[in-house]
């Protein structure tokens, strides 16, 4: 069909669905955890705009959510469907810490979100407080056993194979689930998801600045503080993320030298090693084309030494090569990202301590440009892990066509026209209901999902809506 083949088509929907779907855990992680600070804050300070900023993201939270719970269940078949091979041989060391992920997060979560979505008057401030702690808890708990679990796959370690049936089986767990890629890539995950949220939320409140600009008025208060928040979060978050993806680089170097070959495009290993800037990789000939290189750089970042060794993909027979050309492309534009994160983040400082963070328009609109910008780098961060990872599943034990299912191609063929119809219908009726949301401004008494009446904390003045003229700089 085509010139496909099973193995291609089967590779390509999984990437297909965990590409929408890993879109939305993320934002569920940083979201949950902006949603506990903003109660928080609240609580404190008697402030009422946190209260109408978490109504406001609690409806959005509630439809990320839901999205990420459909777009996931989907891939749980697909291990059966079109990985069988895969499941049966990781299957005693990837079941287990699936199922721990179930039980110690999926419940946790599951048990609390009815109390922080529906219970705000309903139950105690300090019950609905520590529910929605544990909603953000419960999201960081799976994000830990899904990376764990993925980070094996990456850096195998505490295994052993049976002879008899080629499986994987446990022989320390400990070895297993703290495999030595997994700190470097939890780090890197977690300050990703906060900071695609950070942008969403910059984009949102950039959006409805430019709107007030527009129609002659101040913005709200609560759109000067969700902004602000936002600044702060990707002044701090970004410098890290760059300094936390250097330490994983530095990971992979020593794990999984192949894969950085074939991001740099370099297929002769050297010191003093160019950094390319861009080129275009040619499996076939074995060369970069049209390359344009800074003399040492690539020793400098990589080896953290001007004469440091570069791997080069000739090092490796051709059957375990990475696939060069989107390594090299997707890795330079997470970092671009990145960079601009970066530089974003560093301009809103500038602009707050010269007083004109909320009257710099150019500002508002690079957030709001910005605003797919971490979503758009975790794609490409995760292009690059998996990819990268290739032609293995287990990384140099387990090769991806020994993983696939005995499925024919037909089947395959058709589960994956269903789910790109079904997706983009479901997903595009989500997204709808989230940019129908960002254009409504947040607003005092913010009503949340089936709430009827506002709370206020108790025992506190009654803080005034209008625009303060510093409102929102001391965020």
């Amino acid at each position: 069909m085509f010139g496909l083949s099973a193995l291609f088509l089967a590779r390509f929907q999984f990437a297909f669905t965990v590409g929408f779907h890993i879109v939305f855990p993320a934002f569920s992680i940083g979201l949950a955890a902006y949603l506990a600070v903003l109660e928080g804050l609240w609580l404190k300070t008697g402030r009422s705009a946190y209260l109408d900023l978490f109504k406001y993201w609690l409806k959005v939270f509630s439809v990320v959510f839901g999205m990420g719970v459909v777009s996931g269940l989907v891939m749980s078949y697909e291990f059966g469907t079109n990985w069988s091979s895969f499941s049966q041989k990781a299957g005693p060391i990837l079941g287990p810490m699936l199922a721990y992920e179930v039980m110690t997060a999926f419940f946790l979560e599951a048990g609390f979100l009815g109390v922080m979505m529906f219970g705000l008057n309903r139950v105690g401030k300090g019950l609905h407080f520590a529910a929605t702690c544990m909603v953000s808890i419960g999201t960081l708990i799976s994000m830990s056993w899904i990376l764990s679990s993925n980070s094996w796959m990456q850096t195998p370690r505490g295994y052993r194979i049976d002879e008899a049936t080629g499986r994987f089986l446990p022989v320390d767990w400990w070895q297993i689930v703290f495999n030595p890629s997994f700190p470097y890539r939890i780090v890197h995950m977690g300050l990703a998801a906060f900071l695609c949220v950070a942008f969403i939320v910059a984009g949102v409140a950039g959006w409805h600045l430019l709107k007030a600009r527009r129609e002659g008025r101040q913005a709200s208060e609560q759109v000067r503080l969700m902004f602000s928040m936002a600044m702060w979060m990707a002044a701090i978050v970004s410098p890290i993320q760059v300094l936390a993806g250097d330490t994983q680089g530095l990971n992979t170097l020593e794990y999984q030298p192949a894969k950085i070959a074939a991001l740099e495009g370099d297929w002769e290993s050297e010191s003093h090693a160019p950094e390319l800037l861009f080129g275009i990789p040619d499996m076939k000939n074995e060369t970069t084309h049209f390359k344009i290189a800074i003399p040492y750089l690539g020793s400098l970042i990589l080896t953290h030494s001007l004469d440091g060794k570069v791997p080069g993909l000739k090092d490796y027979p051709k059957e375990d090569r990475p696939y060069s050309p989107l390594l090299f492309f997707s890795f330079r534009i997470m970092i671009a990202l990145g960079m601009l994160m970066v530089l974003v983040g560093l301009w809103s400082l500038y602009l707050r301590w010269k007083g004109k963070l909320y009257d710099t328009p150019l500002l508002h609109r690079i957030a709001l440009f910005m605003s797919p910008a971490g979503f758009l780098a975790l794609l490409c961060g995760w292009i690059t892990t998996e990819v990268g990872r290739q032609p293995f599943t287990v990384y140099g034990l387990l090769r991806t066509s020994d993983s696939v299912s005995p499925i024919a191609l037909p089947n395959i063929a058709t589960s994956m026209i269903a789910f790109v119809i079904v997706y983009f219908i479901v997903f595009t009726g989500g997204i709808t209901i989230l940019l129908r949301t960002f254009a409504e401004e947040p607003h005092p008494d913010q009503h949340g999902p089936a709430e009827d009446q506002p709370q206020r904390a108790a025992g506190t003045t009654q803080v005034s809506h209008q625009p303060q003229p510093d409102a929102g700089m001391a965020e």
